[in-house]
């Protein structure tokens, strides 16, 4: 007897604001360093604004300056151990195996990653960390003895829509600057655009939302509270997105039943 073929559906996350109802640095490293999250990112804002800068690398840079004046341990395992006390919106943890296995009924092969402008390894310290074929996001170099010191990789909305290509060619190192840029045939990507589904609820996501769109995939605006709503309903007025969905991933929900759509479009349209 034949094995069953899947169909590869990749399903690519922004993460905060989009599985977390918050910025990941609030879920414990801004209390260690003695401060609210609040001051955290005004200084950020403030230090990106007066020296022109990119707010990624200022909220990396201050990261290591904070945890330093504090005696905050910099090691890659403190990190994972912030990332464990970050909270996730409804349904988040019982959504990667349902989906799943809605996606094997329908002969889809469901693989999730993470495209995001948090920190890697406080997303590896969550509880759903396993569920990601791979995780694209900010991460640092460490010395010798394993204690973080200069960022290693700067996520902005242009690296995002890199990382889209990366899924899109099936190229897993963030290092390979010179796969990306090879010419591959549409048929023979790994995971066409067609069969991409982007969810992400800010700025840094519209480019990659746009793109993922535009090359005939589907992107969520995903939205928390009124003001990410707002933001939302916005981005679906302008056409840069296919649907905007409250981030409630419980079974049964609009995001659950919208997904289970689309998962039946690509199932229909096939390879």
């Amino acid at each position: 007897m034949e094995a069953k073929e899947y169909i590869d559906v990749a399903l690519v996350y922004d993460f905060d604001g989009t599985l977390s109802p918050g910025n990941m640095q609030e879920f414990g490293f801004v209390q260690a360093i003695g401060k609210d999250p609040t001051q955290f990112w005004e200084k950020v804002v403030k230090m990106a604004t007066e020296n022109d800068a990119s707010g990624i690398l200022c909220y990396m840079y201050l990261m290591l300056q904070e945890a330093v004046a504090n005696g905050i341990s910099l090691r890659r395992e403190s990190f994972q151990q912030f990332g464990s006390k970050t909270e996730l919106f409804k349904g988040v943890c019982e959504w990667f195996p349902s989906i799943n296995e809605y996606g094997k009924s329908i002969g889809l092969n469901i693989k999730h990653f993470i495209n995001s402008s948090g920190l890697r390894e406080m997303i590896e310290g969550t509880s759903i960390a396993h569920e990601f074929e791979n995780i694209y996001a900010c991460s640092f170099l460490y010395n010798v003895d394993g204690i973080a010191y200069w960022p290693a990789v700067a996520v902005d909305y242009t690296t995002k829509t890199q990382f889209l290509f990366k899924i899109n060619k099936g190229i897993r190192e963030v290092s390979d600057n010179k796969r990306i840029n090879e010419y591959v045939a549409k048929e023979d990507r790994p995971i066409p655009f067609e069969r991409i589904i982007y969810f992400g609820d800010g700025e840094t996501d519209v480019p990659s939302m746009s793109v993922v769109k535009g090359q005939g995939g589907h992107s969520i605006a995903v939205y928390g509270d009124n003001n990410k709503q707002t933001t939302a309903l916005q981005l679906l007025k302008e056409n840069r997105v296919n649907y905007a969905c409250k981030a409630d991933y419980s079974e049964g929900k609009e995001m659950y039943n919208i997904v289970k759509q689309i998962l039946d479009k690509i199932c229909l349209r096939g390879a």
